[in-house]
């Protein structure tokens, strides 16, 4: 047990460094090819942050582990939400003036109620799979036009900002994002290996290993640039970068998990995984979007609640695991 549990410390903080490294080397080296800063902050920097997924689930789904994809998407959303934005808020409440998160969120809440009817039979095959993913590349299309047919953003301002802060050539940013990809595809095979074998030793399935211990690891560079960006009051780009990473999760990695495997969804996965990521997503566009004539804001208490959330939900599935350790 103890050369997988070094797997997966190895593998996820290979993971962090490398995923990091991809990401700044592939926003630059957009940036420098005359991507959009609002291009940029919506889809190269809110979906690249969620690469380590996408490499951690099509490789489980190829070595026939899908129940550590899903467990992986869905997981990583819970994370991301509860974990990431819930503690951004708690340090600093977070004021939300984008009006491209504000048309995003909704279409989350949509694609994440679309996510239940697919799996309603208890497997998310390959046919929904390919929905996910033709879903994902419409999205994508649909954010290219009307990024240039909008007017200026907060979410562009900051993601320039950002860029312009930590300044690469061309040159770099293309060796760092090729660097950043190689190291993701070695790491996420350490990780997935280690994952596996744990499982398989504590008794439990993959499933659970997915939503708790790789979940959370494959979340820390959404953690890390949410950091970064709330260090410089760049509070747009921390809630984009969990909801563009979460639209990604959805449809993009398990998408592609389940064309490559279907995947088994058992019925525990609807009403205790998916209902909770259901959930903390709904609060989530409500706070940022606003009510009533309140502004777009995650205050600390609501960042509290996200936070409470994603705890709880922690430590149940922790028992989850002692007990089934417990009855080898």
């Amino acid at each position: 047990m103890l050369l997988p549990l070094l797997a997966v410390v190895a593998g996820l903080v290979l993971l962090v460094w490398s995923a990091e490294r991809f990401v700044d080397g592939a926003a630059s080296t957009s940036r420098r090819l005359g991507v959009s800063p609002l291009l940029v902050g919506m889809l190269v920097i809110g979906f690249g942050t969620s690469a380590p997924e996408l490499m951690v689930s099509s490789l489980a789904a190829g070595q026939g582990n899908p129940g550590l994809a899903l467990g992986n998407g869905y997981g990583s959303n819970i994370a991301n939400i509860g974990l990431i934005l819930g503690l951004m808020a708690v340090i600093s409440p977070l004021a939300v003036h984008s009006g491209v998160i504000r048309r995003e969120l909704p279409i989350l809440v949509a694609v994440t109620f679309l996510s239940a009817l697919l799996m309603w039979g208890g497997v998310i095959g390959r046919l929904e799979g390919s929905l996910l993913l033709v879903l994902l590349a419409a999205m994508i299309g649909f954010s290219i036009w009307h990024a240039r047919r909008s007017g200026p953003d907060p979410l562009a301002d900051e993601t320039e900002e950002s860029l312009q802060a930590h300044p690469m050539s061309l040159r770099s940013g293309v060796t760092w994002t090729v660097v950043g990809l190689l190291l993701l595809v070695l790491s996420s095979r350490v990780l997935v290996w280690g994952a596996v074998e744990i499982a398989v030793g504590f008794g439990v399935s993959d499933l659970i290993i997915g939503l708790t211990i790789v979940a959370v690891g494959t979340s820390l560079p959404e953690l890390a640039s949410s950091f970064s960006a709330l260090r410089k009051g760049e509070h747009d780009l921390v809630v984009g970068n969990v909801v563009g990473s979460n639209l990604f999760n959805t449809l993009g990695v398990v998408g592609l998990a389940a064309v490559i495997h279907p995947i088994e969804a058992g019925s525990e996965v609807l009403m205790r995984d998916w209902t909770l990521m259901t959930v903390m997503t709904l609060l989530m566009t409500v706070f940022a979007i606003g009510w009533r004539g309140r502004p777009g804001r995650i205050n600390r208490l609501e960042g509290a609640m996200l936070l409470s959330l994603f705890i709880g939900y922690t430590v149940f599935m922790v028992q989850l695991v002692l007990r089934s350790a417990g009855s080898l």
